[in-house]
């Protein structure tokens, strides 16, 4: 694996800056009068260098700011090697020198055990949320992932697709939590849901299967204290690969959006089951709705993180105000405006992970 140096690297251009304030220095206060001393300003120039260079860099202007007021006290002091005060000013730049050095290499560390952490984040997350294939059958998709902390890059938000004999089966959602207690709850259900996507003949027994795999995981050894306060909203739906409805059960999850020439329509949820992890305890009947879905839709599927993010005065993002006229027909398309839109609204930091997931069913062509 190569990785990129963590630490800043030097910009020769700039380490003139330095450079040139100690040879300014030097020769004013060598031709100043005898009680002008300008010395102590020689600190500045070590001191400004870790914003543009690392420790080597650090240590050579500090060494030739030392240098230089070596020199200036010799050349003030003919008669005398240093003077008391030299000394002084060449031991206070000696110390500051070292402090920043020491400074530079503790940063360098740092950086470079973030970069490990950004790599092996990336790594978990396309190991537990890989990306969805831009093809499921006759659909086209992309999905897009945004992690609220930019060090971790995942987080409890979870999508995942499977091929049947007959479609696609997607689910999207949410778990209860942050953390990498949230993460193994996502990567516990989505293993479930890509091992049963396929055997599940209905929607029902398929929702009712995930619900269970997640209490039974909140019931194992050391669990046990989470159950009943642990859940995962979520969205499974059904999507045939001819034209006919998306079917799909909504456990506690922000409904789908379906944009049809730039006109958004928000699913109707008529009965929403509870979030999975909580089936014991409600016990539900899982009802199936539907939404109409026609060639050169497009279907939009979030996270709460997305119509929960804030603008600077409070206010919520207006999901369907904000995508009204949008006329990108691509996935991929779509999502780069959508992105941008967001973190626009959001002035460039979000409060919480967001994902969205675009299908479509492409439009035949005309005859």
């Amino acid at each position: 694996m190569s990785q990129r140096r963590a630490g800043p690297r030097p910009r020769w251009a700039l380490v003139a800056i330095p450079i040139g304030w100690i040879v300014a220095v030097s020769v004013i206060d060598v031709l100043a009068p005898p009680d002008i001393h300008l010395g102590p300003l020689l600190v500045a120039a070590p001191a400004i260098t870790p914003s543009f260079g690392g420790p080597r860099t650090v240590g050579l202007v500090a060494a030739l700011a030392v240098i230089a007021q070596t020199a200036i006290g010799v050349l003030r002091d003919p008669d005398e090697l240093l003077s008391a005060n030299h000394e002084a000013q060449i031991i206070a730049l000696i110390l500051v020198g070292t402090s920043l050095v020491v400074f530079c290499v503790l940063r360098e560390h740092r950086a470079k055990e973030l970069t490990q952490v950004r790599y092996v984040s990336e790594v978990a997350q396309r190991v537990v949320l890989p990306p969805l294939p831009r093809k499921l059958g006759p659909l086209r998709a992309s999905a897009l992932y945004l992690a609220a902390e930019a060090e971790a890059r995942i987080g409890g938000d979870l999508y995942a697709a499977a091929r049947t004999t007959s479609g696609t089966r997607l689910i999207v959602g949410d778990v209860q939590g942050k953390g990498m207690t949230a993460v193994n709850d996502a990567a516990l259900l989505l293993g479930a849901f890509r091992v049963a996507a396929h055997r599940r003949a209905d929607l029902d027994e398929l929702v009712t299967y995930l619900d269970r795999s997640v209490c039974w995981d909140l019931m194992e050894p050391g669990e046990a204290g989470r159950f009943g306060e642990t859940f995962i909203t979520a969205t499974v739906l059904d999507i045939p690969d001819r034209d006919g409805p998306v079917r799909m059960i909504s456990c506690g999850h922000p409904p789908p959006v379906v944009l049809r020439d730039g006109r958004p329509t928000t699913a109707d949820i008529r009965r929403p089951a509870p979030p999975l992890g909580l089936g014991e305890l409600a016990q539900p009947r899982y009802h199936v709705d539907s939404v109409p879905f026609e060639p050169g839709d497009l279907l939009l599927l979030y996270t709460d993180g997305v119509t929960e993010a804030r603008d600077a005065t409070g206010a919520f993002y207006p999901l369907t105000d904000r995508i009204t006229g949008w006329s990108e027909s691509d996935p991929d398309a779509f999502l780069d405006r959508f992105r941008r839109d967001l973190l626009r609204h959001v002035g460039g930091h979000l409060n919480d992970d967001a994902a969205m997931i675009v299908v479509t069913r492409p439009a035949l062509p005309r005859a």
